[in-house]
């Protein structure tokens, strides 16, 4: 029903498109847009204290009408230049180094200078994993100190990430998964 009224509703916009675009072109000047009131107060205000306003827009400005009659405007038609084929020599020298740009290690470019109280991706892996490995050495207090952060930002990092760990799977443990799943397909077979 939606794609029915649309396409009723678009045939309606579009009827005699080209003869109400012409009846507006014809005319002979265009109908200004309605004025607020307020704006028509203004006017009425300005004409009674600057008559001489009127009376100059009428008139033509004779310095500025010399000024716009020395402006030359010349043009030279220039053709564009041909893209150059594979086939075709060109003098543009090709690139010297055609390595490609190295990656950094997290996938951005470090900052030079730390501000106080912040730290680097690289720092915090690192502050990280000293605490994930060595507790007691490393612990809250003292990496707010060596990194110069507030202790509780310091406190949530830590609580919050961690590095990744690694969970090998029990070789046995698989065994046995295999040999349940295929007594049960065996089970269903039967």
């Amino acid at each position: 029903m939606g794609k029915v009224l649309s396409t009723v509703g678009r045939k309606v916009q579009r009827f005699n498109v080209e003869g109400r675009a012409q009846k507006v072109i014809s005319q002979a000047k265009p109908k200004p847009a309605p004025k607020f009131e307020s704006n028509l107060r203004d006017l009425e205000r300005v004409l009674k204290e600057h008559p001489e306003i009127v009376e100059e827009q009428s008139r033509k400005n004779v310095k500025l009408d010399e000024h716009l009659r020395q402006v030359y405007v010349t043009s030279k038609d220039t053709l564009p230049e041909p893209l150059p084929n594979a086939n075709q020599a060109t003098d543009k020298p090709l690139p010297i180094n055609r390595s490609s740009v190295e990656e950094y290690e997290f996938g951005h470019l470090e900052p030079r200078t730390i501000t106080k109280g912040r730290c680097t991706l690289r720092q915090a892996v690192q502050f990280i994993g000293n605490h994930q490995t060595d507790p007691e050495q490393w612990t809250a207090a003292k990496i707010a100190e060596y990194y110069r952060m507030k202790e509780p930002l310091v406190v949530d990092i830590l609580a919050h990430f961690k590095s990744f760990e690694v969970h090998l799977p029990d070789k046995n443990l698989e065994r046995r998964r295999l040999l349940t799943r295929a007594a049960e397909g065996s089970k269903q077979i039967e």
